[in-house]
Formats: C-alpha cells, sequence, structure tokens
C-alpha cells in the first residue's frame, strides 16, 4: 500500500513544475495541487524511513563516526554500498569513457589558489548564511525562507489566494534574492533558528570551500577541490597533445569533491564530501554538430523546457531529436550528451517515468553559458538535480588562459591562405582601470567576451553618442562605456589558420545522488507470511546488485555443502559476486534475507546433481544442472540474457518456499 501511494504521489509531482524555479506566472496554478501533495506528505515520509532504515541497518551507508556522535553531512558505504558505488561507476566508465573514447585523468584532491581564483571560486562559491544570535548555531538563509514558504502552503488553511501568490512567487525567484532581500524576508515573517527559536542574524556570504595549507610554511594557500573539472581544464594543452591536435574530443574524471555545507540535511542529497564524475568535451564553437547524434535522436522522455516553466505548463515528452531541430536545446552535442545521460540513468534502474530533464531559467543560466539541463529524479524528496549537462562556451579555457598565461587553444590549419575579415576588441586598461578601479578585470573580461552583434551595435552607440550602458553581469550591474574605453574595428587579415578557443560541453553527475534515487526506486515491499508483515526488497537490476547470487544448501548436510563449495568455485573462475549461506537459517528466511540487499538470484542445493535456482522479483525457479549454473548465472547477470529467457529453457521447478513461508529474519 505505501509503494502504491507513493507512486500516485510521483505521478501528481511529476506533473507540476519545479517549484523554487518556477516563476510567479505559475504559482496560483500550483496551489491546489501543494495543498493535494500536503496530504500525501507522511506517506513518503513513511516511504523514506522505511527505506533509510533498511539502508542502515544493512550497511549500505551510515554516518561516518558514529560512535563519537556523527558529523553533519559525512557518511560511510558500508560492504552493499561500496558494491552498488563500484558497479555504478564501472558501468560509467564503460557507458561514457570507453564507448566514446574518452581520454581519462585524475588529478589531486588539494588545489592551488590561483587556480580557483582563474575559475572563480574563490570570489564566488558562497552560499549565504544567518547565525543563531545566542547559540552560533548557522543555517542556510534560503532554506530556511524555502522551508518556511513550503510549510506554510502545504499546511496553512488560512493563507489568503493573495498570501499564497505571494509565497509561491518567493519560492520561484529564490535564487534571485540578494542578501538584503533575503534577510528582509526572514525579519517580515519572523523566522527563527529551527533548532532553539532564537533571533537570526541578518544573512551573509560564506565560502563553501575547505581551506588548507600546502607545504609546511603555511605560505601556500590551497583548496579541497568543489569539482574536479579544473583539473581538466587546466591540463587542455597536453591532452590536446595527446590526442594528436584534434578536436573534438573529451577528457572525463571520476573523483571526490568537497564543499563544506553549511547546514548538510537528506542523506547522501547534501553531503560534505562526495564522488563527482565529469566530462569536458571539447568542441569547435563553429561546429557543435555530432557524428552520433541520429543514434540518441529517436529517444523520447520528459522534457521540461524554461518556456514551459515559465509559463506553468508541465513536463512533457519529447523526441530529443525535434527538441534540437526546433532549438529547445542549443546543439547536437548538448543533446547527444542529454540523450546518453538518459539512457544510463534508466538502464541503471531509475525509472524513466520519474525521471526529466530540465532546462536552466534565466536567473540561473552563468551569463556564459549558451544552455544547461539539469537531468532531475523524483525521489520522496522531491524533483533532485543529480545531473548537471552544461554548454559552457570557452569561459572556462579563457579564464585559465589569462590567469596562467599560457594559451590554451586549439588551431585548425588552411589548405590555402584565407584573407578574414575579423572584430577586434581592444579595451583600454589604463581609462578602464581610472574609471573603474577595482572592477577593472570584470569589466575588461566582459568587453573581450562580447559577441559581434552586441559589440558592432556598441560601436555604432559610442560613435553616435559617445558613451553606451553595459551589463556587467559579473557585477551584477549596468556600467558606462565611454568611447576612449574601447576600440572595435572589423579588420582583414591574411591567416595561414585558424585559432580558437574551444568551447566546453560538460556533463556532471553527482554519484551519491544518483545512488540514493536508485535506492528508493528499487525498493518495495511485499507481504510477508502474514498480512500485517511486510518483506523489504530492493530490486535492482544485475547491472548494479551488490551481489549477483547466493548459494543455499537446501539443510545441513556434507554431501550438499560440498556440491555448494564447487558452485561458488566455478562463481568466484566466472568473476560472479556471491555469497554462500550454510547457516541452519530456514530457506524462506535466507530468501527474504538476501532479497533485503537485492541478490537477483539465489541457488538452492537441494540435490547432488541439479540444483533450484530463484528468481528474486517473480520468485520462479528453475532447475539446472550443477556443471551448468555458474553459466546461467552468469549469462543473466551480464544482461546476455533475461530470466524469461531462461525460463524457456529449462524446467520450472515448485518453489520451496511459499509466500507465506517467507519471512524476515526478527
Amino acid at each position: 500500500m505505501l509503494l502504491r501511494l507513493l507512486s500516485s504521489a510521483s505521478r501528481a509531482i511529476a506533473a507540476k513544475p519545479h517549484p523554487p524555479q518556477t516563476l510567479a506566472a505559475a504559482a496560483a496554478g500550483a496551489t491546489s495541487t501543494t495543498r493535494k501533495l500536503a496530504a500525501m506528505a507522511g506517506n513518503r515520509e513513511a516511504f523514506r524511513v522505511a527505506v533509510g532504515n533498511t539502508l542502515e541497518r544493512r550497511l549500505f551507508y551510515v554516518p561516518s563516526f558514529k560512535i563519537y556522535g556523527g558529523v553533519a553531512g559525512l557518511y560511510d558505504y558500508g560492504p552493499p554500498g561500496c558494491a552498488v558505488k563500484a558497479n555504478v561507476l564501472a558501468f560509467w566508465r564503460q557507458h561514457f569513457v570507453l564507448e566514446e573514447g574518452m581520454l581519462e585523468v585524475d588529478c589531486p584532491c588539494v588545489t592551488p589558489e590561483v587556480v580557483l581564483k582563474a575559475s572563480g571560486h574563490v570570489e564566488k562559491f558562497t552560499d549565504l548564511m544567518v547565525k543563531d544570535e545566542k547559540t552560533g548555531s548557522c543555517y542556510r538563509a534560503d532554506h530556511l525562507l524555502k522551508d518556511f514558504c513550503k510549510e506554510k502552503l502545504e499546511n496553512d488553511n488560512t493563507l489568503s489566494p493573495q498570501k499564497e501568490e505571494e509565497l509561491n512567487h518567493i519560492l520561484a525567484v529564490l535564487d534571485d534574492l540578494s542578501a538584503e532581500q533575503l534577510g528582509a524576508k526572514i525579519k517580515e515573517y519572523g523566522i527563527a533558528a529551527p533548532d532553539t527559536k532564537n533571533p537570526l542574524s541578518d544573512p551573509y556570504p560564506f565560502n563553501l570551500m575547505f581551506q588548507t595549507s600546502i607545504g609546511p610554511s603555511g605560505l601556500s594557500t590551497g583548496y579541497m577541490r568543489p569539482e574536479t573539472a579544473q583539473g581538466i581544464f587546466v591540463n587542455f594543452k597536453d591532452l590536446y597533445y595527446y590526442n594528436g591536435n584534434k578536436l573534438p574530443f573529451a577528457a572525463a574524471q571520476i573523483g571526490q569533491a568537497f564543499r563544506n555545507e553549511i547546514s548538510p540535511r537528506q542523506g547522501l542529497l547534501r553531503v560534505r564530501e562526495f564522488t563527482l564524475a565529469e566530462i569536458e568535451h571539447f568542441v569547435d564553437p563553429e561546429d557543435k554538430s555530432h557524428p552520433k547524434f541520429s543514434d540518441v535522436s529517436d529517444l523520447e522522455f520528459l522534457m521540461f523546457p524554461r518556456e514551459d516553466q515559465l509559463t506553468g505548463r508541465s513536463a512533457t515528452r519529447v523526441r530529443l531529436g525535434e527538441a534540437v531541430s526546433e532549438g529547445t536545446v542549443n546543439n547536437e552535442t548538448l543533446g547527444f550528451f542529454i540523450g546518453r545521460v538518459y539512457l544510463f540513468l534508466t538502464q541503471l534502474g531509475i525509472d524513466k517515468d520519474r525521471l526529466r530533464f530540465r532546462q536552466h531559467l534565466p536567473n540561473e543560466m552563468a551569463h556564459y553559458a549558451a544552455d544547461c539541463w539539469d537531468a532531475e529524479i523524483e525521489c520522496s524528496y522531491g524533483w533532485i538535480e543529480c545531473v548537471g549537462i552544461a554548454d559552457r562556451s570557452a569561459y572556462d579555457l579563457r579564464a585559465h588562459s589569462d590567469k596562467s598565461g599560457v594559451p590554451l587553444e586549439a588551431h585548425e590549419k588552411f589548405a590555402e591562405p584565407r584573407e578574414v575579415e575579423k572584430l577586434v576588441i581592444t579595451p583600454s586598461k589604463k581609462e578602464l582601470g581610472l574609471a573603474f578601479k577595482g572592477d577593472q578585470k570584470m569589466v575588461l573580461e566582459a568587453l573581450e567576451a562580447m559577441g559581434e552583434t552586441e559589440a558592432l551595435g556598441m560601436k555604432a552607440a559610442l560613435e553616435s553618442k559617445g558613451d553606451v550602458e553595459f551589463k556587467v553581469c559579473t557585477l551584477g550591474k549596468d556600467v558606462t562605456i565611454k568611447r576612449n574605453m574601447v576600440s572595435i574595428n572589423m579588420e582583414k587579415k591574411k591567416e595561414h589558420q585558424r585559432k580558437f578557443t574551444p568551447s566546453v560541453i560538460e556533463p556532471s553527475f553527482g554519484i551519491g545522488r544518483i545512488i540514493y534515487c536508485l535506492f528508493e526506486h528499487c525498493f518495495y515491499q511485499r507481504t510477508g507470511k502474514t498480512d500485517d508483515e511486510q518483506l523489504n526488497v530492493f530490486r535492482f537490476p544485475p547491472l548494479v546488485a551488490p551481489i549477483k547470487c547466493t548459494v543455499f544448501p537446501l539443510v545441513k548436510v556434507e554431501k550438499f555443502d560440498v556440491v555448494a563449495k564447487k558452485i561458488s568455485k566455478a562463481l568466484t573462475t566466472a568473476g560472479i559476486s556471491h555469497i554462500i549461506d550454510i547457516t541452519g537459517t530456514s530457506i524462506g528466511k535466507r530468501y527474504a534475507r538476501t532479497d533485503e540487499i537485492g541478490v537477483p538470484l539465489a541457488i538452492t542445493v537441494d540435490s547432488t546433481t541439479s540444483v533450484t535456482v530463484r528468481d528474486r522479483d517473480s520468485k520462479d525457479q528453475i532447475r539446472v544442472e550443477v556443471d551448468e549454473v555458474a553459466l546461467v548465472v552468469k549469462e543473466v547477470t551480464d544482461g546476455q540474457s533475461t530470466w524469461a529467457d531462461i525460463m524457456w529453457r529449462y524446467p520450472a521447478h515448485t518453489a520451496l518456499a511459499t509466500d507465506e513461508e517467507e519471512a524476515s529474519e526478527t
């Protein structure tokens, strides 16, 4: 019943916009659904508790340093959790690195400050924080405001329509609120510290990076990397040479990242140390086609473009080829990776009906990005961003080129010299410095990053009026550019080759978030010996199951133990992870115990010549000769055949344990 209720809630939620990013136009329509979903919140909470209790009891993951009281946002993976994680990462390597011929690197976690200054992390990698004025406890300001608004919308039946619209509007523009605006709303609504109800300080920025020192002198500042991407960017020149000076190519990295979250919560979904798997696909900015796009163009799945979010419409199923051809997705390479991410997640076991690709709204987009989409997975916490797929243009390579003085460029040689007309933007550092002082660098970078259309428009305005208002996104405001501050001209030149900074398409995978959503999507309960007894099952696909099969002697006698050990040796030789259970526990309890950690197949030794093989989900059983059983298991767990295929080839066997006999360990 619990699973059915959650599925109903999931379908209802899937049809609605993403509340925190949906603008006020959708607010009124969302309110009635918000109230209906509030009634289901208890069921989602009960489901989450059931999943969490099972995961911790069976040691998938547990709070780190538990005997000392634990540390928020840090978790240890136990044996089955490690196995699931290893299987997910192995499939990621096979699906992306091997199939797409990527170059894999492994860079240090400790990163010099200069690298993260160039990338912008030192200055801008912040969240707004408030403190309990009496105890000093810290909280994320936007989380407190978001929780207040959601709680009111879900539980306060006295809200007027105007107040409901106001609260929905706040949720919609939350990412755009300044520190002053957040603080004003917190005061207006009387939001206090959740634990003590004490007053809160005004919001102020807190950098999320862990700072450290490199070397004993303490003079060289470093940080624990907040992402793995910068290690790839700074190695671009060597990787480009390794690849034969050819574009496009992709580099990939799996590794730990660190973010000093202000108030970690939601288990594996928001932690301070986590595993990222990131790809940086370098491509010519003038040609973002992809030779394999046709392989994914016919895929159809839930997409949530920004126009639908802004107008309050729902996510709909769209064919990927149409989304690219109509310009909803910016280019083929970005579309190709969206399709490959969809295949990766669904093959892992993520429910395709609870997976959507949501396009970033204007208030979320970085000023340099051409397009960004998030793969969001619905779980009991709502829609969770698990993969970001972004066209980051040439921003990262340009930033490191400027800071290091090493040009991170690609080149295209021409068969014959070409006369080309080029736009040349030459800012005057002296005049910009006099006018903008400490902001000079950001203004200069914004001028140099202008596209041709914008630059020619500025040139015309400067010639006619002498000055022009120019928006500098990194400053968050308009500045006045005068004629003496920048020279913009079209010049003809003969070129033997074209030098350019490649654009970057970046899929970034939060492995812990994917794994947690996978746990929820694979978890269900079925009736045990009595109607009141619920048995926990993880319906992992064999691809990610922590253990592929178990071996049980039916009864504890020597001849069955000998056969069980023989089968175990054959499974080991075939590279199949398994456990052998020769305890005297009833067969029903042993089945239930391994169903609870998601083992797909169980081999019961009840004869010296043939054995029973049981499927976890259907509980159907077949008879297989002892000498064949390891090959049969490998065929299923490697994905060469389905259980249905195997059922056609081997005789069915009467169940050794009926539904009523299967009972979990107490």
